[in-house]
């Protein structure tokens, strides 16, 4: 069965005010995992040191936040706070992070972890690519697992299915041509990134894969994306171990976008990745999406089948996304 793993600090990240990201979130996905039987809740207590997120953070971005944490209370920018307990819960995030790389190495199987705060909007600098703010993030925690990844094997796959655009993780890995970045998330949201022709900087042109989807999509337009894309690349480079930024925001009525998706994409995810180790960290999901999306992934991950065909039904806006992104991509990388 699917291990989680949690640390207790994570919840020392927590607003002053009221706010989206808060500790109630991982309180809720633990509820709700431990309700259908996923007890194997692995607790870790260790932090990243300082220099293991300077592999990924400039210097004076990670002094930055050292020294907001030692505030009782403030903000980095409009939307991401920073109390004293948000250094400590940042490292506990970043360690899991690895820790989950170096386990799944050893065994195969889904690996979620509990992270807070969240990561994939932060950059070299923090705030990545234009974007107004970072987005809840301090310190990019699928990227601490890549760079681990990196050591042993010769492509890594990340996978971010959030609604909102994984803009940091593209930007510290935009010139790496040995990170597939495949980013499913909503068009003309925040952060404002995620152009279908943003591929990657020129020695890693075709390895940064954005599938903007117009709001309102389903599980069909999703399905269809993932059938077209995610498996043809899956298929050629053949990963023993996929990296996976789980945002559940995406979900139905969440409350920050507007995408439909149900249980049925986020268990077709989870079944398709089942032949992989998996390495699932948390993003966003700050509402309906937290109960329902990450219990039917670890489902999907444990189904025998599931049969796809029978959700395919995408629309027209999806179909061109698609064949765009397919005919661009195919200019650099010879799967479609």
């Amino acid at each position: 069965m699917s291990k989680i793993l949690f640390n207790p600090e994570v919840l020392k990240h927590k607003p002053k005010f009221y706010h989206v990201e808060n500790p109630e979130r991982v309180k809720i996905i633990l509820e709700n995992l431990k309700s259908k039987g996923y007890n194997d809740i692995i607790l870790m207590n260790e932090k990243s040191t300082i220099d293991e997120i300077l592999k990924i953070h400039d210097k004076e971005y990670v002094e930055t936040i050292i020294n907001l944490s030692n505030l009782n209370f403030t903000y980095y920018d409009t939307d991401t706070y920073i109390c004293k307990g948000t250094l400590d819960a940042a490292l506990s995030a970043f360690k899991m992070s690895k820790d989950a790389v170096k386990l799944s190495l050893k065994n195969k199987d889904l690996y979620f972890v509990l992270t807070r705060p969240p990561g994939h909007h932060a950059g070299i600098s923090g705030r990545a690519l234009g974007a107004p703010s970072n987005g809840f993030c301090i310190f990019n925690n699928i990227c601490g697992s890549a760079y681990l990844l990196k050591k042993f094997m010769k492509k890594v796959i990340i996978i971010d299915f959030d609604v909102h655009h994984g803009n940091g993780t593209q930007e510290i890995f935009w010139n790496d041509e040995d990170v597939i970045h495949i980013d499913f998330h909503q068009k003309g949201i925040y952060p404002g990134t995620g152009d279908i022709f943003d591929l990657g900087g020129d020695n890693a042109r075709g390895t940064k894969i954005n599938l903007p989807f117009k709001s309102h999509s389903t599980d069909s337009d999703y399905i269809y994306a993932w059938v077209e894309i995610v498996d043809p690349i899956l298929k050629y480079f053949k990963p023993k171990i996929v990296l996976v930024s789980s945002g559940f925001d995406a979900y139905m009525n969440d409350g920050l976008a507007s995408i439909d998706l149900t249980e049925t994409f986020y268990k077709f995810a989870g079944y398709k990745l089942s032949k992989y180790s998996v390495v699932s960290v948390l993003e966003g999901g700050y509402g309906i999406g937290l109960k329902y999306g990450p219990v039917s992934f670890l489902e999907g991950y444990e189904k025998l089948n599931i049969e796809e065909d029978k959700y395919i039904f995408p629309s027209e806006d999806t179909k061109l996304m698609v064949n765009t992104v397919k005919n661009v991509i195919s200019e650099y990388l010879d799967i479609f």
